[in-house]
């Protein structure tokens, strides 16, 4: 008998293209099919099949208190309650863009906005425009949405289904594009001097997160902010995964960066479809209605995602929500690092904060083409391993793992158990 999962998926496919509306649901890269949620809450899901999982994907980030919490349900609530959108300004917006303001000092003025995508697009436009320059700077495996001119070499469902650049974007984007290795300064450095003053922007994942997980060496960060302002630049942080996640102020609060432009999205959402970008007051006025550079959106600051995100953000706040992911992420790394010596396997744990992954390859993994050394065949093993011991993780090797406030320790001890087991199972055995 079929799953009630797998006839929704059937008839998906029928309707929507490959059965899903985001590429990395399909569990292509696992060799398998996606199962259905039926309900979320805390940090379990249960499938239309009644099957229940301790889930370490959190909507691909923005579940930072975890499923359905309810101080962010009775806000979203309360809000419906006076009208789905207006069209019209909101107090919530308002009071996001101070707070964003407030939490980011390098944010002088912000532009709330729906998807992570449109903040980056948005920042590209407007780092353009600001200088007068075309070319791009970005690194392998970093993704920044699906962006025409940053669809080059890049991460999460692109790389994970082996197709890093996109057919239907003009030779004319790519040209403008340079991509380089994260972490290698040397190459941002000639990069400039080939290009002298045609160079709008660097943008960057401060901390990389769609090739698996990985983090920025020494200095390396605070170089990029230097050869920008050397050369006219603008340093844009893709913060659309990070933001207020490794931080209250994000991972430029922890390096100690201040860009010019930043991108947000997930967490200020609350689960919520929201996005913003944000920086130096002087660059921002170049934004319509004040200047010349267009962007516009009918669902911009709408204000149930604009009171999703406040409640979430004002909940981390209250509960000090990072010291307590982080004290849930130390004991997460402690027990994934005994299981992976327990069993000798070859591979490597990262973590900062509430993100993980672990890689099927000794490390060090420093960039794209270290993690890209991972054994895609024995992450397909654990993943589907985990899932039948009701544990949740990503479907890709190249996509970071989240634990929320929700996360207990028993749910923690629970996994790391389960990955000990899995592990042990993967080495001495051989796992269908």
């Amino acid at each position: 008998m079929s799953s009630r999962s797998s006839q929704l998926f059937a008839a998906a496919k029928k309707r929507i293209p490959g059965g899903v509306n985001s590429p990395v649901r399909a569990f292509r890269n696992v060799n398998g099919d996606p199962f259905f949620v039926a309900r979320a809450k805390g940090s379990k899901i249960w499938d239309v099949d009644g099957n229940k999982y301790i889930d370490y994907v959190g909507s691909w980030g923005p579940a930072i208190l975890g499923h359905a919490p309810d101080v962010v349900i009775d806000a979203v609530c309360e809000a419906a309650s006076r009208g789905l959108s207006f069209g019209i300004p909101n107090p919530f917006e308002v009071e996001m863009a101070e707070l964003i303001c407030d939490w980011m000092p390098s944010i002088e003025k912000v532009r709330l906005v729906n998807s992570g995508t449109e903040a980056t697009m948005s920042c590209i436009r407007l780092a353009r425009a600001f200088t007068g320059r075309n070319k791009i700077i970005k690194f392998d495996g970093c993704y920044h949405g699906h962006v025409d001119p940053l669809l080059v070499k890049s991460g999460s469902g692109a790389l994970t289904h082996g197709q890093p650049n996109s057919a239907g974007v003009p030779q004319a984007f790519v040209d403008l594009t340079i991509s380089l290795p994260f972490n290698d300064v040397d190459v941002v450095r000639k990069a400039f001097r080939e290009n002298r003053n045609q160079i709008a922007a660097v943008i960057v994942e401060p901390i990389p997160a769609n090739a698996g997980l990985y983090f920025p060496e020494e200095n390396f960060l605070s170089i990029l902010r230097e050869e920008c302002t050397r050369h006219g630049a603008l340093l844009i942080l893709d913060e659309v995964v990070t933001g207020f996640r490794v931080a209250r102020g994000g991972a430029q609060e922890i390096y100690e960066i201040k860009p010019d432009l930043t991108a947000l999205g997930k967490v200020i959402g609350g689960g919520l479809p929201v996005g913003g970008f944000g920086g130096r007051a002087e660059i921002m006025d170049q934004l319509s209605p004040d200047g010349p550079v267009y962007q516009a959106g009918t669902l911009s600051g709408n204000p149930l995602a604009m009171a999703a995100g406040l409640a979430q953000l004002g909940e981390m706040q209250r509960i000090n929500g990072w010291k307590l992911l982080e004290e849930l992420g130390a004991r997460f790394e402690e027990l994934a690092r005994e299981a992976i010596a327990h069993t000798k396997i070859g591979s490597t744990f990262h973590r900062i904060g509430s993100m993980f992954c672990l890689f099927f390859t000794p490390g060090p993994i420093v960039d794209l083409a270290s993690a890209q050394r991972s054994d895609l065949k024995m992450f397909t093993k654990f993943f589907h391993a985990c899932l039948r011991r009701g544990v949740y993780f990503a479907p890709s090797q190249f996509e970071t793992g989240f634990i929320s406030t929700a996360h207990t320790p028993e749910d923690i001890a629970h996994t790391g158990a389960v990955m000990r087991e899995v592990l042990d199972e993967i080495v001495h055995f051989t796992i269908e």
